[in-house]
């Protein structure tokens, strides 16, 4: 079953059963608050380090980068002892995943909080065909193999550069991940660790965005 076809509805439900199972054990969420959302309709890069906009297909987002450091720091924070990230990416053009032959890739992104690296990935945007396919390892951590686009919320963009002039090369992820954390200030950062060993211009060849992020300070207890 593909569930990029689902309902947004559906999708929203076992998202939200997701975050109560996390707290269903034995403790009770106490409170939630959004403390940061972007998703830069206003053009504001408050807070960000290595921030810059540009268009792409009628929006705006942050980008585009091939392994530059961003990051967005959160200041008075209110009392949590949780955090959860919500962060929409585009990855562009020619990501290769996790090649056999380690010549093009693993092609990898990655998102920490602080100085505590939280999620790390692979992520493919080429075909996949019976005899050749080039796996990612999202949804999952590294590394896993999953077909090309798994797990993406979007998937009928160009490409940004390399690929510009073709549809399908540039694929849209939510993430979220919920982790503990209980400072008043937080550095969430965003990078990504892309191999282009063979291209003459490695940004133009792979690239990623950032298209919105979301923090909300959460109380367990």
């Amino acid at each position: 079953m593909d569930c990029n076809n689902w309902p947004k509805a559906v999708k929203a439900l076992l998202l939200l059963a997701t975050v109560v199972s996390f707290f269903a054990c034995t403790e009770t969420l106490e409170s939630e608050k959004v403390v940061y959302t972007n998703n830069f309709s206003d053009l504001n890069l408050a807070g960000f380090e290595n921030g810059r906009l540009f268009v792409f297909q009628n929006d705006t987002v942050v980008g585009y980068y091939h392994n530059e450091e961003i990051a967005v720091n959160l200041t008075e924070l209110p009392p949590h002892n949780l955090l959860k990230v919500t962060l929409e990416i585009l990855v562009h053009d020619s990501w290769d995943g996790n090649p056999s032959d380690g010549l093009g890739g693993p092609d990898q992104w990655f998102f920490g909080v602080d100085n505590e690296e939280v999620f790390r990935t692979s992520f493919s945007n080429s075909p996949c065909e019976s005899t050749y396919c080039l796996y990612q390892s999202y949804p999952d951590t590294n590394f896993k193999q999953n077909r090309p686009k798994s797990g993406a919320i979007q998937t009928d963009m160009p490409g940004l550069c390399l690929f510009g002039a073709f549809p399908n090369y540039t694929t849209r992820y939510r993430i979220v991940k919920i982790i503990e954390h209980s400072n008043t200030s937080a550095r969430i950062y965003m990078n990504s660790d892309l191999v282009s060993t063979n291209s003459p211009d490695p940004l133009c060849d792979e690239s990623w965005s950032l298209a919105e992020v979301t923090v909300e300070a959460l109380t367990l207890k």
